[in-house]
């Protein structure tokens, strides 16, 4: 078996495979050509979309060529799969910008080089299927598919009940003529992608069987990533964790994997990261011997966040954790401040001077000021860490960080952050 193959399976990336001794073979005697496709429906790829990125990854580092597909076209029609009812269509302007930024945060994981050895290749199916005519689509390549054979697909029939349009309907053969027409410009022999996209490789396989002669072909999808206390992978009471740091910060980010529970926190780290079986294997005994360490999961934020988002974030958002844990605020640059109290209640002050009581009442931090001064004298406010207990203390130019912000905390928990015009 293939080193990669033998990797992919320690790791518990592959899900379901066809053929799976031909392209053992395949793998063993040539650099393959292979393919993901990432429709743009919104303008940032999530953490969702990491694992198949980062398997075309792993595939490139092995010496194999990665092709990254952008769904210009099939992102206008809509996938089905994993769906409850129809998804909302965007305007092909919309579909177009998004398939640009998409196209920048590929480039963060794959070498596109023409240069290198094995680059990877960037691709949009718009070049192909957008030019493409009704009946030249009906004849050539809906012909191909029979109206049993797509219902019995799982991404159909889970919404027979619900309902489902003919414009849904059709994604399939669409992503099925993606694969044919890879196939046959780009030498494109394995199509890899989730598991809810099972129906839909073997569909692209079935049309490469039906209209080339002796084709060889293959696909591989990897699990879906589950979360042991059954919430949605991915998801944070924030919402979607996504690649775009203007969307989810480096803070944010880092946070989110530090959080892992430990019965998921190895298995991300097999899936996700870049560690060696022997690293891995460490951090499993560390695991079961001194959990309360946490190591596996410091290991797992620190990766994915250089990984995503470069060394410099990854050592900002390890200095905003260890200011807010010691409550060192005064530490962090304003910069810091916006990422790390980005979800926390704001005001702004129009002044140039104000008195804390005033504060704490306009900012509704305290409910009055009889209970602000007691507050106060009583310890319990914070300016930018530091206890104050000075009722008449008035905030100045003194009292911000890079001149823009103020963070106050009442109590041990109840953070507000202050801004300035």
């Amino acid at each position: 078996m293939s080193e990669l193959l033998k990797d992919l399976q320690f790791r518990g990336l592959i899900q379901q495979m066809t053929d799976e001794e031909g392209l053992k073979k395949v793998l063993e005697e040539e650099s393959v050509k292979l393919y993901t496709g990432f429709d743009p429906t919104a303008d940032s790829l999530h953490i969702g979309h990491l694992l198949p990125i980062l398997t075309l990854r792993r595939f490139q580092q092995a010496g194999h060529r990665p092709i990254a597909l952008v769904g210009g076209a099939t992102g206008m029609i809509g996938d089905p799969s994993g769906k409850k009812a129809e998804r909302t269509l965007n305007t092909s302007d919309i579909v177009k910008e998004w398939s640009d930024k998409i196209k920048n945060q590929l480039s963060r994981f794959l070498d596109f080089d023409p240069s290198g050895k094995n680059p990877a290749v960037l691709a949009n199916n718009f070049d192909w299927i957008g030019s493409m005519d009704l009946i030249t689509f009906l004849r050539d390549v809906g012909k191909n598919f029979g109206i049993n054979y797509m219902l019995a697909k799982d991404t159909v029939a889970s919404r027979i009940e619900s309902g489902i349009s003919y414009t849904e309907f059709s994604y399939m053969i669409l992503q099925s003529y993606d694969f044919l027409n890879l196939y046959r410009e780009e030498g494109c022999r394995l199509q890899v992608g989730g598991s809810d996209q099972w129906g839909n490789i073997t569909a692209g396989l079935e049309l490469i069987r039906k209209s080339e002669e002796n084709a060889k072909a293959f696909g591989l999808t990897v699990p879906l990533v589950t979360k042991s206390d059954g919430t949605k992978f991915g998801k944070t009471e924030g919402g979607a964790i996504w690649l775009d740091k203007e969307k989810t910060t480096p803070y944010e980010f880092y946070q989110f994997w530090i959080n892992t529970d430990d019965r998921d926190v190895m298995k991300y780290i097999k899936f996700f990261t870049f560690m060696s079986h022997a690293e891995i294997e460490a951090l499993e005994q560390e695991l079961v011997s001194s959990p309360e360490k946490r190591a596996a999961q410091k290991a797992l934020a620190e990766e994915m966040t250089k990984l995503v988002h470069g060394e410099k974030s990854l050592d900002q958002a390890i200095k905003i954790s260890q200011a807010l844990f010691s409550g060192n605020i005064k530490e962090l640059t304003g910069d810091e401040i916006e990422q790390g109290f980005k979800d926390v209640p704001a005001f702004t002050v129009e002044e140039d001077e104000i008195g804390l009581i005033d504060l704490l009442v306009n900012a509704k931090i305290s409910p009055s000021k009889r209970q602000a001064r007691e507050d106060v004298s009583n310890g319990a406010v914070y300016i930018n860490g530091e206890r104050v207990q000075e009722t008449d203390k008035v905030l100045g130019a003194e009292d911000r960080i890079d001149g823009k912000f103020t963070v106050i905390r009442r109590g041990k928990k109840k953070y507000t952050l202050i801004q300035y015009k």
